[in-house]
């Protein structure tokens, strides 16, 4: 595919921001190894790390509870985040995010049909996730562009849809009690229930999905200019904006597969990169995934902490400041008048 160039001016010096971004995503990960219910020192961390599960209690520990779950988190946040900055350059809108468009609801009908048919496995669960996201996205985007709406009708439209396939999530646990009981923690979100055999299909379909993003970034930056001025520059707009859906759709269902519905991510974490780095893809999403991927370990670290021996899931954290944060913006941009 034919290259561009797109030049934006460094909101704030990147070094400095990716190397705290970097430090705090570390710190996190560390942290949410060594604290919970059995505390874990730095030596007992490296010796479980060195002589695997069978080195103790400490190593069962880590390798089938704390390593699984921490990976989870970093995955999720990574995927999330970079899923919603790339869906809010694809509908040109800040206020989208997979969560509040419908993604995320998509995804999670697709794994209550998954558990009410029985079909449990990994793989299974992942692909169905991913298709539902994809189906989604593609919904509100479609009606968006047939109806000619504002960007603040995209957002009503994608609320919707997102309330139309919760409803339909909530039928088929009424109709499937069996269906109800194991997605229970699925609907709030959360990483208590998560193994290593769940995580491994999806986190390798987001590690791809990212990968494959980090070589688009330059044609992201032409498609936010706006279709006109793309298609002036050659891009082929449609054939670029649903790769970029499909991707996005990918990220958001594989997280999702494993994650539950976890909110606000993909709106809150590329809002705080925008401010530090700019707009300029190339800084904006891979600032996005190390952003969203500590910020979801420090989240989950803190409902595991914070009412202990208690757990709080991570997803009633998240709604907590991401529901303030949503109506900041709307609040910030008057109803979104000056995008209508």
């Amino acid at each position: 595919m034919k290259r561009w160039k797109i030049s934006c001016p460094a909101a704030a010096k990147t070094v400095p921001v990716f190397l705290a971004a970097g430090l705090l995503c570390l710190t996190a990960a560390v942290c949410s190894l060594c604290l919970g219910a059995a505390r874990l020192s730095l030596g007992e961390l490296w010796d479980a790390l060195r002589f695997g599960a069978d080195s103790g209690t400490a190593g069962a520990i880590l390798w089938y509870v704390r390593l699984p779950r921490t990976a989870a988190c970093l995955l999720s946040g990574a995927g999330l985040a970079v899923s919603g900055a790339v869906i809010q350059g694809v509908l040109s809108n800040q206020l989208a995010s997979p969560g509040i468009i419908g993604v995320n609801a998509g995804a999670g009908l697709a794994v209550t049909v998954c558990c009410a048919a029985g079909a449990l496995s990994g793989w299974i669960i992942t692909g169905a996730s991913f298709a539902g996201a994809l189906l989604a996205a593609l919904l509100v985007t479609f009606t968006a562009q047939k109806a000619g709406a504002s960007r603040t009708t995209v957002i009503l439209g994608g609320a919707a849809v997102n309330s139309f396939l919760n409803a339909l999530s909530e039928g088929i646990r009424t109709l499937f009690p069996e269906a109800g009981t194991m997605s229970a923690d699925f609907r709030v979100g959360g990483f208590s229930s998560v193994s290593a055999a769940r995580l491994l299909p999806a986190g390798v379909l987001i590690l791809i999905a990212l990968a494959l993003m980090m070589t688009m970034l330059n044609e992201l930056d032409v498609l936010a200019l706006g279709e006109d001025t793309a298609q002036g520059l050659g891009l082929p707009v449609k054939r670029t904006r649903f790769l970029f859906l499909l991707l996005a759709a990918l990220l958001a269902g594989a997280s999702v597969s494993f994650a539950g519905l976890l909110g606000f991510i993909g709106l809150i974490v590329p809002h705080a990169a925008r401010r530090l780095v700019g707009s300029e893809s190339r800084k904006l999403l891979p600032l996005c995934a190390v952003g969203g991927a500590g910020f979801v370990t420090a989240c989950d670290l803190i409902s595991r902490l914070i009412f202990a021996p208690y757990e709080l899931p991570v997803g009633i954290l998240m709604s907590l400041l991401g529901g303030p944060f949503f109506v900041f913006l709307l609040w910030k941009r008057k109803g979104g008048h000056r995008n209508d």
